[in-house]
């Protein structure tokens, strides 16, 4: 049986398995991510990052969920990557675009987005019998960002998949942010992943979606910190010029968890 070797890394608690097949033969990653996501059953993690030759970057990088789907991108994952590289400036591919990592200092990561698109403010969609106020934009992935007082009781789970599955985001759904906002360039933020269809600790793409969201009904033009359910602070730098946003970096530690061979 052929042996695969594997790291574990995680940035704000958004863990991933990645495995470098730029030199092996292609297998079912799909089938991979489910086995080895488990974590019972497998080596645990919210998703898997398979790195592939690119002739249009440093290599290329393909983000399966734990449920096997394949998303466009990932942030958390593109800094796991960026950590895994081990380059001062490196860039690579995705399904969303070309990205861009730079090193801070031994384990700080900032890594320049795709350029978001789809921005929709203030939408009113009905969920369990009551009215609620979407906002949704995509940063290389689908996200929907509502605010909200308190993150404290709030059901995440629950809210969080009937939002994912309402008819407004179908087909292909959407993840689903719930932001709270603690000071004037501070938001406080938890994340239902599509894919994973659960909270995660942190979600990278949704970190920055629900900044620049932010940023635009405040009118923020300075870069907006956010902290995760996993406790780590993120910040988010952008342009902004109304409700265009270019120029987007993720900025946040990541970490080698350890590595192994299956």
């Amino acid at each position: 049986m052929k042996k695969i070797n594997f790291v574990k890394l995680q940035a704000s608690g958004n863990d991933f398995i990645l495995i470098d097949q730029r030199k092996a033969k292609a297998f079912d990653y799909k089938q991979f991510a489910v086995k080895f996501c488990h974590r019972k059953f497998g080596i645990g993690a919210d998703g898997i990052l398979v790195i592939e030759a690119s002739k249009k970057a440093d290599f290329k990088m393909r983000i399966f969920n734990s449920d096997g789907s394949e998303a466009a991108m990932c942030g958390n994952g593109a800094r796991c990557t960026a950590l895994w590289a081990k380059k001062k400036h490196t860039a690579f591919e995705t399904r969303a675009g070309i990205i861009e990592a730079d090193f801070k200092s031994a384990d700080a990561l900032k890594v320049k987005m795709t350029k978001p698109f789809g921005l929709c403010l203030d939408r009113d969609i009905n969920v369990f019998g009551r009215t609620i106020k979407i906002n949704s934009i995509n940063t290389g992935v689908p996200h929907a960002v509502i605010f909200v007082d308190s993150l404290d009781e709030l059901d995440v789970a629950e809210i969080g998949r009937e939002v994912r599955f309402h008819k407004h985001f179908s087909p292909a759904g959407t993840n689903v942010n719930f932001v709270q906002v603690m000071d004037t360039d501070l938001i406080h933020i938890r994340t239902y992943e599509r894919g994973v269809e659960d909270e995660t600790l942190a979600c990278g793409t949704g970190t920055v979606a629900s900044a620049l969201i932010f940023a635009i009904k405040s009118g923020l033009d300075i870069p907006v910190r956010i902290k995760n359910k996993s406790g780590e602070t993120t910040k988010v730098y952008f342009d902004r010029s109304g409700t265009t946003i270019n120029n987007v970096w993720l900025e946040g530690k990541a970490y080698k968890v350890f590595a192994g061979q299956l």
